[in-house]
């Protein structure tokens, strides 16, 4: 087995440090001395029989043990030879482990970059103490790869699949990752299933976490996209956390899979109906409608008529007098009316006013009178457009004669 002393200072060597603070790691010896006491603690033998639970095996002339078949993982056959670790004898019988065998085997040919199992014996407030057959081993949490909900408690006497990092005998450490081992396995996974997904495919999938930014998604596949929050609705979201629960299940559509499915762009907002569809028909010019402020800006206030549809309120447009800012008279959530100046549905603009025709504010005593005045217009207009025979003739009446 090889070594390898880390000179490394960061993060995480000092994170290992603090975490093996008071830690009594079993000391680990170099290559030659490990494999020499390997080779004396096992035996290679040969399987002469196997009655019911027992396997016998013939270690040498005159010499014979038995194992228990649970030892194995498949029934072994008559003629099959195997390493074996001795536990003693008994009625001239070794007891011999062929799982215990397996351990130290392993054991001695680990080094940085191998695949081991490891046993978790113990944990510190820094991570899980583990062995691997005789050699101790410690795991950093960070480097276990813990999941929603998951802690340290649940690997006590777990075996676990990890990958050696380090081997350092002066500092008595063996270092394990077990996040290293499921990384490698999702990267795998992910690029056996990427090719089932594409843009523009519908799916659905579990929010996993949530930010104040987006919510990740689980697609299936060992693949995991983000529902940025200018994707989650029509709607003007301010954060995720509003809109998506960790746990809950959504319909997404894929927008882009990006870097071989490690970035994956998703959208909910994709499935709602598109607002600016036939806008022009529900709202015309000079129409005087009721919004809600969303946001203000320097030059004007954005207020939406519906989800997903907004309009902007011009600092010009807000009254007869001049406003410097938006925020003199309005607040996110208010409700005002306003008239549409413009529609523009290709261009996903709509222009509104706080201004009526003529010019006053909407809802103003000037803008009351002026409507009254204009619907008596309106009222009296057909009479006068209309011929009074009874006038016309009483003028004509009064007219001299022609000479």
């Amino acid at each position: 087995m090889s070594s390898k002393a880390s000179n490394r200072h960061d993060p995480l060597s000092a994170e290992i440090d603090a975490a093996l603070e008071g830690v009594n790691l079993q000391e680990v010896d170099q290559q030659d001395t490990r494999k020499s006491r390997t080779s004396r603690e096992l035996m290679r033998g040969q399987v002469v029989g196997v009655t019911g639970p027992d396997v016998f095996v013939e270690l040498g002339p005159r010499m014979q043990g038995v194992a228990s078949l649970s030892e194995f993982d498949t029934p072994p056959k008559v003629g099959e030879s195997f390493d074996f670790k001795l536990n003693g004898r008994e009625d001239d019988l070794w007891k011999l482990s062929r799982r215990a065998a397996v351990e130290l085997s392993e054991a001695a040919d680990i080094e940085v970059g191998s695949i081991v199992k490891a046993r978790v014996s113990g944990q510190n407030t820094g991570g899980l103490e583990l062995r691997i057959g005789p050699l101790a081993a410690f795991m950093p949490t960070s480097l276990v790869g813990l999941r929603g909900g998951e802690t340290l408690a649940a690997f006590l006497t777990q075996t676990l699949v990890c990958e050696v990092l380090e081997i350092d005998p002066a500092r008595r450490r063996v270092l394990l990752s077990r996040r290293a081992v499921l990384d490698r396995e999702r990267d795998q996974e992910r690029q056996e299933s990427i090719g089932r997904f594409a843009p523009g495919q519908r799916v659905s999938g579990k929010v996993t976490r949530v930010e104040a930014f987006g919510g990740f998604v689980d697609i299936g596949g060992g693949l995991e996209g983000l529902v940025h929050v200018s994707n989650i609705s029509r709607k003007r979201v301010e954060n995720a956390a509003s809109e998506l629960k960790p746990g809950e299940t959504v319909e997404v559509v894929i927008l882009e899979i990006k870097d071989g499915g490690k970035r994956i762009g998703l959208s909910m907002k994709a499935l709602e109906p598109d607002p600016w569809e036939g806008a022009a028909q529900r709202y015309s010019e000079d129409m005087v409608v009721t919004g809600r402020v969303t946001r203000l800006t320097e030059f004007g206030a954005f207020v939406e008529l519906e989800p997903g549809l907004e309009g902007l309120l011009h600092v010009s447009q807000m009254g007869k007098d001049r406003v410097r800012r938006a925020s003199d008279l309005f607040k996110p959530g208010q409700e005002i009316s306003v008239r549409v100046s413009g529609v523009e549905p290709e261009r996903q603009r709509l222009s509104l006013s706080r201004l009526d025709p003529r010019g006053a504010v909407i809802g103003s005593e000037e803008s009351v009178d002026a409507r009254e005045i204009e619907s008596a217009m309106r009222t009296q207009e057909p009479k006068r457009a209309g011929t009074n025979l009874g006038a016309l003739l009483g003028k004509a009446l009064k007219q001299p004669p022609k000479s």
